[in-house]
């Protein structure tokens, strides 16, 4: 054990503390060894591999990054730079947010005016920062804004509005109501959420962007602390996209902002300042972090060329709990995908986060989801001290080479949309378009094959969990690029299973031919019971018994599952299959046998499967 000296003893004479210096030092040929001899008792290595064992655990991303199984410091970034320097990546300031954390924005659509009011100050007095409104059609109406921001001190709390095409007339109501409440110019603080290209993106319909660029000019001369313009990226993350694509849309959507508002007479310094950056957090924390990390380093590339100076090209970006990753079935969860992406975000240093509330894909939140999406933010802020560590990210090898390798796919991909026109071009051809359902349906395909699993909807569903209930959202006006949520096609085949259990009083069923002791069998009848109620479809499972035929018989059911072990399926599937009697008789695992017209096994298509089983059971789509 180390002696530690005491007061009296030189500090300078004890030797310094080497952790494991008694161990002998380790390299990769040694970790490759054991990697390799753990793979061969698995099965995954075959004996005669002659390339790297690691390889066999390396993954891939939707934009064809490697994630490897290790990092070290042959993986290290170059120079770092530091927090508030070029190229920004450790942080668009250099005391990040140690003095107040990040802000706390919260979002309301609700159309009524008292009522968004009353949520709006439980918002506020329960920690929120600042508030997000939707106006126009189908939300609050912008008439009623004043109404809605009743003894809410609008010169404290940024406003950020998101009007869709009406952000000309929802910016002159904001702009009037700091008039009215006496709020100086130059303490006005807010965002007038004019997006134009986002508009388009999502209805389809091409919006010019000479209206915003003039709007920001009159802002930026009076105005200096209110944002015009947002780059927002959820329409193209929520249409599929992939981290880069996203990045790369958002970035393009910047950069032909920053065409129009120099053209209409700002310096770039300017042009940049009235621009603020709108991106998804995921549950995917790591990506997460190098995509925000990523977002400033291509924005101070893009203004470095524009001329502007180091001190004028940060970039101010508000993070968004991915709308895509939120689950209706099991919505509990959805706090737990909040709170990693809120974490995600938070490290990698985005200025304002909104954690949307668990129950946002069924309807409007109520107290208690708004509170514990509020609080999700001030427990990683102020509890976990969160927010008390600049670029708390820096330095892990394995995030710098994820940044690195997000900003060159998202580069690529941002220097194809340039080269094509720009992203009002890219959105008129749908070359975009295109690109994103491309990479949606391999998204698909992996949800699909539960590749990409979802807690509480296609692995651990609840057949039996209660419906949470809301007030219907807002309309929204579509047109343009899809919306998609992971879970929705588990959630359709789930729904018209609760309308099946509401016709007959039961549940569409699957009867489990369990082969052998329990010991013998759980296994795969755990795994085809999980598959199976993903699809909202009950599991027979009668245990161990002598009479499956007569267990059949009593069960109801029309379609059996035949559960059990490799040798018991060699010995028996055949003549179980044909003893049983059902419409169809599957098999949980691989194999071919007499009487088996399918198979249940890890990686197959679960959603083709549970469809024509919905259709053989008679449940109606």
């Amino acid at each position: 054990m180390t002696n530690v000296a005491g007061p009296e003893s030189a500090p300078h004479s004890e030797p310094g503390l080497a952790l494991a210096a008694e161990f002998p030092t380790a390299d990769r040929a040694q970790w490759q060894e054991l990697v390799a001899g753990v793979l061969r008792k698995s099965g995954r290595l075959p004996e005669d591999f002659a390339g790297a064992p690691e390889s066999k655990l390396v993954s891939r991303t939707y934009d064809g990054i490697e994630i490897q199984p290790l990092y070290t410091a042959e993986d290290a970034s170059g120079d770092l730079g530091f927090p508030g320097l070029p190229p920004f990546v450790r942080g668009a300031r250099p005391e990040g947010v140690v003095d107040t954390g990040w802000d706390i924005r919260v979002r309301h659509q609700r159309e009524d005016a008292r009522a968004a009011n009353a949520a709006i100050l439980a918002d506020l007095e329960g920690g929120a920062s600042s508030v997000w409104l939707r106006l126009g059609e189908g939300s609050l109406p912008i008439s009623a804004l004043a109404d809605a921001l009743n003894e809410v001190y609008v010169g404290l709390a940024p406003i950020v509005l998101d009007a869709g095409a009406e952000y000309e007339t929802a910016a002159q109501a904001l702009l009037d109501l700091f008039a009215e409440r006496e709020v100086p110019a130059s303490e006005a603080v807010g965002t007038l959420g004019a997006d134009p290209l986002g508009t388009s993106a999502r209805t389809g319909q091409a919006l010019p962007l000479g209206p915003a660029a003039e709007l920001a000019v009159k802002v930026a001369s009076k105005y200096p602390k209110v944002r015009t313009i947002v780059a927002d990226g959820l329409p193209f993350h929520e249409a599929g996209g992939s981290d880069a694509q996203e990045l790369a849309a958002t970035i393009a959507a910047g950069v032909a902002y920053l065409r129009v508002l120099t053209e209409a007479g700002l310096d770039v310094a300017a042009a940049a300042a009235q621009i603020e950056f709108r991106f998804a957090a995921t549950a995917d924390q790591f990506l997460t972090i190098a995509k925000f990390r990523a977002a400033r380093r291509l924005w101070d590339r893009v203004l470095e060329v524009s001329g502007a100076a180091a001190e004028a090209r940060g970039m101010h970006q508000h993070a968004v709990t991915s709308p895509s990753m939120f689950t209706q079935r099991d919505p509990w969860v959805n706090m737990l995908r909040t709170t990693v992406a809120c974490f995600a975000a938070g490290v990698g240093g985005a200025d304002a986060v909104t954690v949307l509330p668990f129950d946002a894909a069924i309807g409007l939140p109520d107290a208690f989801s708004s509170r514990i999406a509020r609080n999700t933010n001030a427990i990683l802020i102020e509890e976990s001290k969160l927010g008390s560590v600049i670029d708390p990210a820096g330095g892990s090898w394995y995030v710098e080479k994820l940044t690195d390798d997000l900003a060159e796919a998202a580069w690529r991909e941002f220097t194809a949309i340039e080269a094509a026109g720009g992203i009002e071009a890219e959105l008129a051809s749908g070359a975009l378009a295109g690109r994103l359902a491309r990479t949606w349906e391999k998204r698909a395909s992996r949800l699909a094959t539960r590749r990409d699993p979802l807690t509480g909807v296609s692995e651990f569903p609840n057949l039996d969990e209660k419906p949470v209930t809301r007030d219907p959202l807002p309309s929204t006006v579509d047109g343009g690029l899809p919306r998609h949520r992971y879970a929705e096609e588990y959630e359709k085949l789930r729904d018209a299973s609760d309308a099946y259990l509401a016709e007959h009083g039961e549940r569409p069923k699957v009867f489990l031919a369990t082969l052998g002791p329990v010991a013998a069998h759980t296994g795969r009848a755990s795994f085809a019971t999980n598959l199976l109620q993903a699809g909202g479809i009950e599991a027979v499972n009668p245990g161990a018994t002598n009479d499956l035929p007569g267990a059949f018989r009593e069960s109801g059911a029309k379609i059996a599952c035949v559960c059990g072990t490799d040798a018991a399926y060699e010995e028996q599937a055949a003549s179980v299959a044909a003893s049983l009697g059902a419409d169809s008789v599957l098999l949980a695992g691989k194999g071919t046998y007499d009487g088996i017209s399918g198979n249940l096994y890890a990686g197959c298509d679960a959603l083709e499967v549970l469809t024509s089983l919905h259709a053989q059971l008679g449940v109606s789509a």
